[in-house]
Order: C-alpha cells, then sequence, then structure tokens
C-alpha cells in the first residue's frame, strides 16, 4: 500500500528575521520506504530490502538539516540551473556574455554556490506523488530569466522511484536539471564499491580534459575502458582507471524518448537498479572526491570515503552550452523543459 507522511525536519532562520520550515516526506510501498526533504529537494534516504529480507537504506546523506545547510557534496539533491560544469564559468546568448561564479576549479560547477540544492522548495502531496516548486529570479547566480522549477517525485508499487522535471522561463537561459543521490547497494557507508557490477548502454561518450571539462569530441567507446555495454564489475574498471569515473556516457537511443540507462547488481544483496531516462546523457561518478580518512561523518554515525558510493546523473551533457555539437541546453521562453528519470529496483 502506498503512503506518504509529512514530518518537520528542521528550520532556516534568515538574517531578516524570518524563516522556513523544511519538511521531511516519507513515501512507502510494501518493500520500499523513500524520504524526501523540500530543502533541495533532496532524497536523504532509500531502504531497500536484500534477498534475505534484510532492510539497509542504500544512499548517502545526513541526519540533521544543519549538515545538509554546511556541506557541499550534493548528497541526494536536485541540482540545478545547470548540473555537472561549464568551462571557465562562462557562456554566450545571442551577443550577450554571462559570467558565473568559478567554484570547481576553473569552472561552474552544479548551478554556483547556490544553487538549487541550497533553497528550500514549496512542497505539496498530491495522492502518492510529492511535488516541489521553486521560482529562481532572473540573474541568480548570474543566470538569465526567471526560472519556474518542478520536480514530482513518485514511488509506485512495482517498485519503482518516477522523478519528472519540467520548468518554464521569462528569458532564454541554459538548463540542465539533475537527481545527485549517491548510491551503494551493499548500504550507506558499509565501503567500497568494488563488488558492484555495472553495465551502461552507451555507444559513446565525451572524453573530458584535466578539469574535466569535454574536450568537446563525441568518441566511440569501443576498444576503452568507457566500454560498458557489457556487464563489468567495478573492481575491474578501478584496476584499469584507479583514480574512478566522472564522465559522461552518451545514452543510445533518440532523446526524448525513454530508454535504458544503465544496470548495477550488487551479487552478496541481490538488489539490482536499473535507470531510464528521457535525457541524452548520464555522468557516471565515482565519488572520487570525498576523503580517503574517516572524517565524513552521514547518517548513523557511519563514515562516507572516496569510492565508497557510485552517481548516475541523467543530464544533457556537461558544458553543452558551449558545445554547438553537443545537445541543445537553452530553454526559450514559451518553451517547456521537460524530462523523466525513473530507478528501478529488483532482487536478483
Amino acid at each position: 500500500m502506498l503512503s506518504v507522511l509529512k514530518e518537520r525536519f528542521g528550520e532556516i532562520k534568515g538574517n531578516d528575521g524570518t524563516s522556513k520550515i523544511v519538511y521531511q516526506y516519507t513515501m512507502s510501498n510494501n518493500n520500499i520506504e523513500m524520504k524526501v526533504i523540500n530543502y533541495g529537494a533532496s532524497i536523504t534516504s532509500l531502504k531497500i530490502p536484500d534477498n534475505s529480507g534484510k532492510t539497509d537504506d542504500i544512499v548517502m546523506g545526513f541526519d540533521s538539516l544543519s549538515e545538509y545547510i554546511n556541506h557541499s557534496y550534493y548528497f541526494g539533491c536536485t541540482v540545478g540551473r545547470f548540473a555537472n560544469r561549464i568551462a571557465k564559468g562562462e557562456f554566450t546568448l545571442g551577443n550577450k556574455k554571462y559570467s558565473l561564479c568559478v567554484n570547481n576549479g576553473p569552472n561552474h560547477l552544479h548551478g554556483g554556490i547556490k544553487g538549487f540544492d541550497k533553497v528550500v522548495w514549496y512542497s505539496e502531496v498530491q495522492d502518492n506523488k510529492l511535488i516541489l516548486f521553486y521560482i529562481s529570479p532572473s540573474m541568480e547566480e548570474n543566470y538569465p530569466g526567471e526560472l519556474k522549477c518542478y520536480v514530482t517525485y513518485e514511488l509506485t508499487d512495482g517498485n519503482e522511484i518516477i522523478i519528472r522535471y519540467e520548468a518554464t522561463t521569462t528569458e532564454t537561459t541554459p538548463i540542465n536539471l539533475t537527481n545527485h543521490s549517491y548510491f551503494n547497494l551493499a548500504g550507506h557507508g558499509s565501503g567500497k564499491i568494488h563488488d558492484h557490477i555495472i553495465s551502461l548502454n552507451a555507444d559513446f561518450y565525451t572524453p573530458i580534459d584535466e578539469t574535466l571539462i569535454p574536450i568537446g569530441s563525441i568518441n566511440p567507446v569501443t576498444s576503452t575502458c568507457f566500454d560498458l555495454r557489457e556487464p563489468k564489475s567495478i573492481q575491474t574498471l578501478f584496476d584499469i582507471n584507479p583514480d574512478g569515473f566522472d564522465h559522461n556516457f552518451c545514452i543510445t537511443g533518440d532523446p526524448g524518448i525513454e530508454k535504458k540507462v544503465a544496470s548495477i547488481y550488487h551479487p552478496k544483496s541481490g538488489r539490482c537498479m536499473e535507470v531510464h531516462t528521457t535525457q541524452p546523457g548520464v555522468q557516471f561518478y565515482t565519488a572520487n572526491f570525498l576523503p580517503e580518512e574517516n572524517i565524513l561523518s552521514g547518517k548513523e554515525g557511519k563514515y562516507y570515503k572516496k569510492h565508497g558510493a557510485f552517481c548516475l546523473e541523467t543530464q544533457n551533457y556537461p558544458d553543452a552550452i558551449n558545445k554547438v555539437n553537443f545537445p541543445n541546453a537553452v530553454l526559450n521562453v514559451d518553451d517547456i523543459y521537460s524530462h523523466t528519470t525513473r530507478f528501478s529496483f529488483l532482487l536478483k
């Protein structure tokens, strides 16, 4: 039976004396329990049984609102206005050049200093869906146009989490929204993900420079470590590429049509996760920038470390606003930005 429960998670007090209540929503069926807060429109918990009936939380996160406010690892959040990187924080629309903050080496990352992960979204429940709404003012983080955004979370009886994104703008503007959950199918904080097996439905990928910006080419994965079309253990991938992955893969299939992106299997627990999306790309990230020491404490006092999770960020290609051969990353007035991502969970 599907249900959605609402409870207070915390409060944010502004410098002007006002305050905003942050709520946590618990969505559950007979097998899965997911928690979402309206700060950053973030998934904070995802509890799923293994093949013995034992339930574990398989996403990284924090126990308190203050930790989400004070950390910048993007655990479970909705990323915007533009997910991933924009080279040198610059782009041109029409004849006007825009300069964004540089918050990741020489580049702009995940919407800037105060992206969509750092704001309180309006939230309401409709049947078994959680709808979150945010209005980004024109020139927030120096992006043009007022952007109205909706993110809808739905948990189905079929053990699927469906995330729908929709946005409109008052001026032409770049846009690229995604969810940034960190998954470990053995359970959050349970160690490295070497024992997971992954396959990606991608014939091509976008090579990157030393600052993780795509160089502009779209290369075949054949005869490279990026050929994940057949299942491979992540341990095997790290043997070839010990630094891990933070790369965009070009999903095979027509953009705008939902297609399978990935399958990830954890043999010991039997948990399997499949990803489908209408987006053209997916960022496969292996938590390379988490600390190597026991210094980042997450939920239940568990430590989160490098290579202790994976992200599959369904997206447009990184820096697409500056690459004419990449999919369109511009939202025009009177158009509607819309895409869907589906996480499905099963046991093997």
